[in-house]
């Protein structure tokens, strides 16, 4: 496996903000933002990665991970230039 998609949807209905599956695919809610959305991508590859490991394992993980990296800088940026600025 060369890289775990990720696939935005609206997971209300499942009462989840994220599901990994184990073809590789990470499925986050398209709402989460911010520090969560880094908790939660991180929390559903971990699940990928690591399949024996239980929940509480994986929580604790995805904690540190997420605290480490957020306090490293790492933020997610929108690199998308197909809107125009408004100068333009």
């Amino acid at each position: 496996m060369r890289r775990i998609k990720v696939k935005y949807t609206k997971l209300g209905r499942q009462k989840a903000w994220g599901m990994a599956h184990s073809e590789g695919l990470v499925e986050l809610d398209e709402r989460i933002k911010g520090k969560k959305h880094l908790e939660i991508l991180i929390h559903e590859c971990l699940h990928i990665l690591y399949p024996m490991d239980d929940e509480e394992e994986v929580v604790k993980n995805s904690i540190i991970l997420t605290n480490t990296l957020w306090h490293e800088g790492y933020r997610r940026v929108d690199n998308k230039d197909t809107i125009p600025l408004q100068s333009q």
